[in-house]
């Protein structure tokens, strides 16, 4: 688990084919010294495990899901990636709840920089659309941030000077892809939800059936 505020950003220094995964070599001398192999660290919202440490350095293997579903697979040699290690339950939780299970990914469609802060605008699939909600928490390359606006083709996010400065998220601009995780607990709700108030179609699968109406008969007002 981890909470969506980063510590560092490291730098890909090598990326190694190895039959079925992949191997990334991410320099970053301030939390290296630190890591122990089996440790869990996100890499731009990716949860990845340390298989090597060195003074500097560490590496991750990346299996194909991970290639998929993530940016990561299109990372080159020099790229900078946002990096937290896992959370500490004897501390405070500040962030949000992220599992480092990347959901998808957004492109960047516009960037309006304001006098120290900047709105980035992103589009995406209508699945991944539809588990972002206005005020909620969205994780963008590992980046716990609050939604601004919510549409059925977008949405936005603010971004404040210590995270563009702290993060790789001060570079983005119109066309970058980014990974996304969408809100856990939101996430859970909207799949019971939906579950209680589908249908079933051909297959046996769900169909989603959830209405305003039927919302108002369950009492939500």
């Amino acid at each position: 688990m981890f909470t969506g505020l980063i510590e560092t950003v490291g730098s890909i220094t090598a990326i190694t084919p190895l039959g079925d995964v992949t191997e990334l070599t991410i320099r970053a001398p301030e939390i290296a010294p630190e890591l122990r192999r089996g440790d869990s660290v996100a890499v731009s919202g990716a949860c990845q495990t340390v298989t090597f440490i060195d003074a500097s350095s560490f590496k991750v293997q990346m299996m194909p899901e991970t290639l998929k579903r993530t940016k990561l697979g299109v990372l080159r040699t020099g790229s900078r990636v946002n990096l937290e290690r896992a959370m500490r339950l004897d501390t405070r939780v500040d962030g949000h709840l992220v599992a480092g299970h990347v959901d998808g990914t957004a492109t960047v469609t516009r960037v309006d920089e304001l006098e120290q802060t900047k709105k980035i605008y992103f589009s995406a699939g209508a699945e991944l659309l539809g588990e972002i909600v206005e005020k909620g928490s969205v994780t963008v390359d590992g980046v716990s941030l609050t939604v601004i606006d919510a549409e059925p083709d977008f949405f936005s996010v603010g971004v404040i000077p210590t995270t563009l400065a702290d993060t790789t998220l001060g570079s983005l601009r119109a066309g970058d892809v980014v990974n996304i995780e969408t809100d856990m607990i939101g996430k859970y709700v909207k799949k019971f939800v939906e579950a209680a108030l589908g249908e079933k179609k051909e297959g046996g699968k769900m169909k989603n059936s959830l209405t305003w109406d039927k919302l108002s008969e369950y009492g939500w007002n």
